[in-house]
């Protein structure tokens, strides 16, 4: 069973590749002017956006600057 889900999930991506390509493609063509950003097929695939490397922002890294060195002078 988990041998089909993973065919299954391989078969969707590869055909999100095709279509995204596409997709791209007719959005650049389309484009209302050359100083729009151009498209990446990336933006218009679903598991793109979940292979996409999460960005930490200055919160976060000072909640876990404080978690790091809260526990660096407690003994293990």
């Amino acid at each position: 069973m988990r041998q089909l889900l993973w065919m299954a999930e391989g078969s969707g991506r590869s055909q999100w590749a095709h279509t995204s390509l596409l997709c791209a493609l007719i959005a650049n063509a389309n484009r209302p002017s050359k100083k729009h950003r151009v498209f990446k097929p990336s933006d218009f695939n679903p598991y793109a956006r979940l292979d996409r490397p999460r960005v930490a922002d200055k919160a976060s890294l000072s909640l876990l600057k404080e978690a790091l060195l809260a526990t660096k002078g407690s003994p293990p």
